[in-house]
Protein backbone atom coordinates (compact mmCIF):
# COMPACT_ATOMS: atom_id res chain seq x y z
CA UNK A 1 0.00 0.00 0.00
CA UNK A 2 2.88 2.35 0.83
CA UNK A 3 4.39 1.62 -2.57
CA UNK A 4 1.11 2.57 -4.25
CA UNK A 5 0.92 5.80 -2.29
CA UNK A 6 4.51 6.65 -3.19
CA UNK A 7 3.78 5.95 -6.86
CA UNK A 8 0.73 8.20 -6.79
CA UNK A 9 2.71 10.97 -5.09
CA UNK A 10 5.49 10.66 -7.65
CA UNK A 11 2.95 10.82 -10.47
CA UNK A 12 1.40 13.98 -9.01
CA UNK A 13 4.83 15.59 -8.71
CA UNK A 14 5.65 14.74 -12.31
CA UNK A 15 2.31 16.17 -13.44
CA UNK A 16 2.99 19.40 -11.56
CA UNK A 17 6.48 19.62 -13.00
CA UNK A 18 5.08 18.96 -16.45
CA UNK A 19 2.59 21.78 -16.04
CA UNK A 20 5.23 24.16 -14.74
CA UNK A 21 7.53 23.46 -17.67
CA UNK A 22 4.87 24.92 -19.95
CA UNK A 23 3.53 27.26 -17.30
CA UNK A 24 2.70 30.18 -19.53
CA UNK A 25 1.16 29.02 -22.77
CA UNK A 26 0.79 32.61 -23.97
CA UNK A 27 3.89 34.48 -25.02
CA UNK A 28 2.38 37.90 -24.40
CA UNK A 29 -0.19 38.96 -21.85
CA UNK A 30 -3.63 40.15 -22.94
CA UNK A 31 -6.98 41.26 -21.59
CA UNK A 32 -9.88 38.81 -21.13
CA UNK A 33 -12.69 38.62 -23.64
CA UNK A 34 -15.21 40.30 -21.34
CA UNK A 35 -15.42 43.16 -18.87
CA UNK A 36 -15.47 42.38 -15.14
CA UNK A 37 -18.90 42.45 -13.56
CA UNK A 38 -19.81 44.94 -10.81
CA UNK A 39 -19.62 42.08 -8.32
CA UNK A 40 -16.09 41.27 -9.46
CA UNK A 41 -15.09 44.89 -8.86
CA UNK A 42 -16.10 44.94 -5.19
CA UNK A 43 -13.24 45.82 -2.85
CA UNK A 44 -11.38 42.96 -1.23
CA UNK A 45 -12.42 42.43 2.38
CA UNK A 46 -9.63 43.31 4.81
CA UNK A 47 -9.46 40.36 7.18
CA UNK A 48 -6.95 38.72 9.49
CA UNK A 49 -4.82 36.26 7.48
CA UNK A 50 -1.87 33.98 8.12
CA UNK A 51 1.26 35.17 6.36
CA UNK A 52 3.13 32.88 3.98
CA UNK A 53 6.41 31.73 5.55
CA UNK A 54 7.97 31.01 2.18
CA UNK A 55 7.14 34.51 0.92
CA UNK A 56 9.12 36.07 3.79
CA UNK A 57 12.45 34.84 2.44
CA UNK A 58 14.75 37.06 0.35
CA UNK A 59 14.71 36.17 -3.33
CA UNK A 60 16.44 37.11 -6.56
CA UNK A 61 14.92 37.93 -9.94
CA UNK A 62 16.94 38.95 -12.99
CA UNK A 63 20.03 39.42 -10.89
CA UNK A 64 18.37 41.70 -8.33
CA UNK A 65 17.91 40.78 -4.67
CA UNK A 66 14.63 41.56 -2.89
CA UNK A 67 14.02 41.55 0.87
CA UNK A 68 10.34 41.17 1.87
CA UNK A 69 9.04 43.38 4.66
CA UNK A 70 8.33 41.83 8.03
CA UNK A 71 5.18 43.94 8.44
CA UNK A 72 3.00 46.09 6.20
CA UNK A 73 1.94 48.38 9.06
CA UNK A 74 2.25 52.04 8.10
CA UNK A 75 3.39 51.31 4.55
CA UNK A 76 2.64 54.03 1.98
CA UNK A 77 4.12 54.60 -1.47
CA UNK A 78 3.51 56.27 -4.81
CA UNK A 79 4.50 55.03 -8.23
CA UNK A 80 3.39 53.37 -11.44
CA UNK A 81 0.80 50.58 -11.45
CA UNK A 82 0.49 48.04 -14.24
CA UNK A 83 -1.80 45.02 -14.58
CA UNK A 84 -1.66 41.39 -15.63
CA UNK A 85 -4.31 39.18 -17.17
CA UNK A 86 -4.86 36.11 -19.33
CA UNK A 87 -1.27 34.89 -19.55
CA UNK A 88 -1.15 34.33 -15.78
CA UNK A 89 -4.80 33.42 -15.19
CA UNK A 90 -5.17 30.06 -13.45
CA UNK A 91 -1.53 29.80 -12.39
CA UNK A 92 -0.22 29.82 -8.83
CA UNK A 93 0.70 33.10 -7.18
CA UNK A 94 3.79 33.46 -5.01
CA UNK A 95 1.92 32.49 -1.85
CA UNK A 96 0.27 29.44 -3.40
CA UNK A 97 -3.13 30.86 -4.35
CA UNK A 98 -4.53 30.54 -7.85
CA UNK A 99 -4.43 33.80 -9.79
CA UNK A 100 -7.83 34.88 -11.04
CA UNK A 101 -7.74 38.04 -13.15
CA UNK A 102 -11.33 38.77 -12.09
CA UNK A 103 -10.45 38.82 -8.36
CA UNK A 104 -9.40 42.05 -6.65
CA UNK A 105 -5.75 41.14 -6.14
CA UNK A 106 -2.28 42.49 -6.86
CA UNK A 107 1.44 41.73 -6.91
CA UNK A 108 4.12 43.63 -5.00
CA UNK A 109 7.86 43.05 -4.72
CA UNK A 110 8.26 43.18 -0.93
CA UNK A 111 4.94 43.45 0.94
CA UNK A 112 4.13 40.46 3.19
CA UNK A 113 1.92 37.90 1.47
CA UNK A 114 -0.94 38.12 1.74
CA UNK A 115 -1.66 41.70 2.76
CA UNK A 116 -4.19 44.35 1.78
CA UNK A 117 -3.66 47.77 0.25
CA UNK A 118 -5.84 50.64 -0.89
CA UNK A 119 -4.84 51.82 -4.35
CA UNK A 120 -5.78 55.30 -5.59
CA UNK A 121 -5.52 56.41 -9.20
CA UNK A 122 -3.94 59.86 -8.85
CA UNK A 123 -5.39 61.04 -12.16
CA UNK A 124 -9.07 60.37 -11.49
CA UNK A 125 -9.24 59.76 -7.74
CA UNK A 126 -10.77 56.29 -8.09
CA UNK A 127 -9.84 53.79 -5.37
CA UNK A 128 -9.79 50.03 -4.96
CA UNK A 129 -8.85 47.73 -2.09
CA UNK A 130 -6.92 44.68 -3.24
CA UNK A 131 -5.38 41.61 -1.68
CA UNK A 132 -1.63 41.37 -2.40
CA UNK A 133 -0.92 37.68 -2.97
CA UNK A 134 1.84 37.67 -5.59
CA UNK A 135 5.31 39.01 -6.37
CA UNK A 136 6.03 41.57 -9.05
CA UNK A 137 6.14 43.69 -11.16
CA UNK A 138 9.86 43.26 -11.79
CA UNK A 139 10.48 46.59 -13.48
CA UNK A 140 12.41 49.32 -11.70
CA UNK A 141 9.86 52.00 -12.50
CA UNK A 142 6.76 50.06 -11.38
CA UNK A 143 5.27 49.80 -7.93
CA UNK A 144 2.37 47.36 -8.13
CA UNK A 145 0.83 44.92 -10.60
CA UNK A 146 -2.96 44.83 -10.44
CA UNK A 147 -5.43 42.17 -11.47
CA UNK A 148 -7.53 42.97 -14.52
CA UNK A 149 -10.62 43.71 -12.39
CA UNK A 150 -8.70 46.10 -10.13
CA UNK A 151 -7.15 47.90 -13.10
CA UNK A 152 -10.56 48.16 -14.74
CA UNK A 153 -12.13 49.63 -11.60
CA UNK A 154 -9.33 52.19 -11.31
CA UNK A 155 -9.56 53.15 -14.97
CA UNK A 156 -6.01 52.20 -16.01
CA UNK A 157 -6.59 48.97 -17.91
CA UNK A 158 -6.77 50.66 -21.33
CA UNK A 159 -3.54 52.63 -20.96
CA UNK A 160 -1.78 49.66 -19.35
CA UNK A 161 -0.22 51.73 -16.59
CA UNK A 162 -1.16 54.61 -14.33
CA UNK A 163 0.24 56.71 -11.51
CA UNK A 164 -1.10 55.57 -8.16
CA UNK A 165 -0.57 55.90 -4.46
CA UNK A 166 -1.01 52.92 -2.17
CA UNK A 167 -1.31 52.41 1.55
CA UNK A 168 -1.40 49.18 3.51
CA UNK A 169 -4.57 48.33 5.43
CA UNK A 170 -4.82 46.21 8.56
CA UNK A 171 -8.06 44.60 9.80
CA UNK A 172 -8.47 47.41 12.36
CA UNK A 173 -8.34 49.93 9.50
CA UNK A 174 -11.24 48.38 7.62
CA UNK A 175 -14.16 50.72 7.18
CA UNK A 176 -17.11 49.25 9.03
CA UNK A 177 -20.34 50.96 7.92
CA UNK A 178 -22.48 52.31 10.75
CA UNK A 179 -26.09 51.33 10.29
CA UNK A 180 -29.06 53.70 10.54
CA UNK A 181 -32.74 52.90 10.40
CA UNK A 182 -35.06 55.21 8.54
CA UNK A 183 -38.30 54.93 10.44
CA UNK A 184 -40.52 57.15 8.31
CA UNK A 185 -40.76 60.22 6.11
CA UNK A 186 -43.54 62.70 6.82
CA UNK A 187 -44.49 66.37 6.34
CA UNK A 188 -45.52 67.16 9.94
CA UNK A 189 -42.37 68.08 11.88
CA UNK A 190 -44.08 68.12 15.30
CA UNK A 191 -45.29 64.54 14.90
CA UNK A 192 -41.90 63.38 13.66
CA UNK A 193 -40.13 65.03 16.61
CA UNK A 194 -42.54 63.46 19.09
CA UNK A 195 -42.03 60.02 17.59
CA UNK A 196 -38.26 60.52 17.55
CA UNK A 197 -38.16 61.16 21.30
CA UNK A 198 -40.39 58.15 22.02
CA UNK A 199 -38.37 55.73 19.88
CA UNK A 200 -35.04 57.03 21.13
CA UNK A 201 -36.14 56.34 24.70
CA UNK A 202 -37.61 52.95 23.88
CA UNK A 203 -34.61 51.63 21.95
CA UNK A 204 -31.87 53.64 23.73
CA UNK A 205 -30.65 55.03 20.40
CA UNK A 206 -29.79 58.48 19.10
CA UNK A 207 -31.96 59.97 16.39
CA UNK A 208 -31.52 62.33 13.47
CA UNK A 209 -34.15 64.27 11.53
CA UNK A 210 -33.34 65.52 8.04
CA UNK A 211 -35.47 67.63 5.75
CA UNK A 212 -35.62 67.61 1.96
CA UNK A 213 -38.31 69.54 0.05
CA UNK A 214 -40.58 69.77 3.05
CA UNK A 215 -40.38 66.06 3.93
CA UNK A 216 -38.86 65.13 7.30
CA UNK A 217 -37.02 61.82 7.59
CA UNK A 218 -36.49 60.19 10.97
CA UNK A 219 -33.36 58.08 11.40
CA UNK A 220 -32.35 56.04 14.43
CA UNK A 221 -28.66 55.35 14.97
CA UNK A 222 -25.87 54.96 14.19
CA UNK A 223 -25.78 51.30 15.24
CA UNK A 224 -22.41 49.52 15.04
CA UNK A 225 -23.77 46.01 15.63
CA UNK A 226 -25.46 44.77 12.44
CA UNK A 227 -27.44 42.10 14.27
CA UNK A 228 -28.80 44.68 16.71
CA UNK A 229 -29.80 46.92 13.80
CA UNK A 230 -31.76 44.06 12.25
CA UNK A 231 -33.36 43.28 15.60
CA UNK A 232 -34.52 46.88 16.05
CA UNK A 233 -35.79 47.00 12.48
CA UNK A 234 -37.85 43.84 13.00
CA UNK A 235 -39.32 45.31 16.17
CA UNK A 236 -40.26 48.55 14.43
CA UNK A 237 -41.96 46.69 11.60
CA UNK A 238 -43.99 44.72 14.13
CA UNK A 239 -45.07 47.97 15.79
CA UNK A 240 -46.78 49.87 12.99
CA UNK A 241 -43.62 51.05 11.19
CA UNK A 242 -43.68 48.66 8.26
CA UNK A 243 -42.04 51.27 6.01
CA UNK A 244 -38.82 51.29 8.09
CA UNK A 245 -35.60 50.14 6.39
CA UNK A 246 -31.84 49.95 6.93
CA UNK A 247 -29.36 52.36 5.41
CA UNK A 248 -25.68 53.01 6.00
CA UNK A 249 -23.48 55.93 6.95
CA UNK A 250 -22.18 56.32 3.39
CA UNK A 251 -25.75 56.64 2.08
CA UNK A 252 -27.24 60.12 1.88
CA UNK A 253 -29.22 60.68 5.06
Amino acid sequence: MNLINKSISLLLILMILGCSSSRYEMRHDSAPLRKPTLLEQLDAQVVQVDKSSAAKRPYSIRGKRYYPMLSEKGYKASGVASWYGRKFHGHLTSNGEVYDMFDMTAAHKTLPLPSFVEVTNIKNGKTAIVKVNDRGPFHDNRLIDLSYSAAYKLGIYQSGTGNVKIKALLPDDAKIPKTYIQVLAASNLVNVQSLAVTLSNNYKLNHKISQVNGIYRLHLGPIKDQSKAQEVLNSLKQNSHKQAFLLYSQDKL
